[in-house]
């Protein structure tokens, strides 16, 4: 005898969660909180609404377990209903049914019948909850978009502490909801957000402006519009002296500039701008800064004046040392920077007489990812053809040959295997054939 039956009573759902026993009507379900969310009954459902379109666009985390199939774990748009009891999602089970399989997924019961029974009262269940959900959203959108809309006739004319308090609550809205940063950009806001920035703005000001900014999808035109050199440099005194938050807007914004075709690398190359940047690099207690920081590096660094800024500061000892405490993604931006200033004689002479520069980047060698093992072997090549005599015997010691012979023997790109080479040739050159073989045991490396 089977020992469960399907449910066939109209208006009733069986809910799996607690149970195949587990009957609530519509009402109680409503009234128990099971719909977690809904407020007061079902009410009027518009019927034109896509139960699709609405589960994609909501994209919710907090969606009942008696809505989401036991099989997908997605919210079911066709929930059936098994001889079992339980119920899945129906192109879910038919491909359950497809692969050979006559039991049921959750019980894993052998089914004594495979016919699918449509469960209409969770359809209808399902689709009320995220109705109202989706005509809450839609009515939250048209209030953002609307106050959106005020806030940039209100910033046309405000001064002092309004505009502060202006800004902020715009810069809430735009942060907190897409439909406002496509109102905002829609409405022309840019142009006007963007003017408030000049050289007699306060950081106040300037610190909202670019907060805002750097939430929105700028178009070209837009950006040509930032890249005045007073807009830049207030940008750039911000980066210096605002809050953390402050200082890491400051950075995506520039980078937002510098990928724009338009961009004048004189803008730039600022003493002012780099410094700000080593600082967020190296700050300790905020670490969130160290990415935005080393992302506006990497452009601005294929730019010559540049490089000889960065290298006057003293950015290359600072670069080095941090290479150590730095993710996967950051170290690959930092040894993209140091490759690049090795490509001139000045950045070469700093890159080599940084004391860490080759223990920490023969340690990188096949450790993270093949772009951090090319970097580092370009700079390695860099130190060791301009200073070999210096630098090769102190590369050999800390396992560059064993690592290099590693990068040979591995598949990794021909290019990378033939420098290996090269810098293998290179390094045995200041050893007897015994004692260079002797260098190349692997011991120390798999250790």
């Amino acid at each position: 005898m089977p020992m469960f039956q399907p449910l066939k009573r109209d208006g009733l759902i069986g809910f799996e969660g607690g149970g195949a026993g587990q009957v609530l009507d519509l009402d109680t379900a409503v009234k128990d909180g099971v719909l977690g969310g809904v407020n007061g009954g079902v009410g009027v459902v518009d019927e034109k609404l896509d139960l699709k379109k609405m589960i994609k666009e909501l994209d919710l985390q907090d969606i009942p377990s008696v809505f989401i199939c036991p099989i997908s774990l997605e919210p079911m748009q066709d929930p059936v209903t098994l001889c079992t009891g339980q119920t899945y999602e129906r192109s879910n089970i038919h491909k359950w049914f497809n692969l050979g399989h006559l039991t049921c997924p959750t019980t894993m019961q052998e089914l004594w019948d495979d016919a699918v029974t449509p469960n209409k009262t969770l359809h209808h269940l399902i689709y009320t909850w995220f109705s109202q959900k989706y005509v809450l959203m839609k009515k939250r959108s048209e209030d953002v978009q609307g106050r959106a809309i005020e806030i940039l006739g209100t910033l046309k004319k405000a001064k002092g502490q309004a505009r502060v308090h202006a800004l902020s609550e715009l810069k809430q809205i735009v942060v907190a909801h897409l439909m406002a940063r496509k109102t905002v950009v829609e409405e022309g806001g840019v142009s006007v957000i963007s003017s408030l920035l000049g050289p007699f703005t306060s950081h106040a000001v300037g610190s909202e402006v670019v907060a805002i900014l750097v939430s929105l999808d700028l178009d070209s035109d837009s950006k040509s519009g930032l890249m005045q050199p007073a807009k830049v440099s207030l940008i750039v005194d911000m980066l210096n002296d605002g809050s953390n938050e402050t200082k890491i807007n400051c950075a995506r914004l520039i980078r937002g500039l510098v990928e724009e075709k338009g961009f004048r690398a004189e803008l730039v190359s600022s003493h002012s701008l780099l410094v700000g940047l080593m600082r967020l690099v190296k700050d300790k207690r905020h670490r969130n800064g160290v990415s935005p920081a080393l992302g506006l590096l990497k452009p601005i660094s294929v730019h010559k004046q540049v490089r000889s800024l960065m290298v006057s500061i003293g950015a290359v000892p600072q670069l080095v040392d941090i290479l150590p405490s730095l993710d996967p993604d950051c170290l690959e931006l930092a040894l993209f920077i140091l490759d690049a200033l090795c490509s001139d004689m000045e950045g070469r002479v700093a890159v080599k007489d940084s004391a860490n520069t080759i223990p920490y980047t023969v340690r990188v060698l096949m450790r993270v990812s093949e772009n951090c093992t090319n970097y580092a072997l370009s700079i390695l090549w860099s130190v060791c053809k301009l200073a070999p005599e210096e630098c090769s015997p102190l590369a050999v010691e800390v396992g560059l040959a064993a690592k290099l012979l590693l990068v040979i023997q591995s598949g990794c790109d021909a290019a990378l295997k033939q420098r290996s080479a090269e810098l293998l040739k290179l390094c045995s050159l200041h050893y007897s054939d015994t004692m260079f073989i002797s260098k190349c045991k692997l011991t120390r490396t798999i250790q």
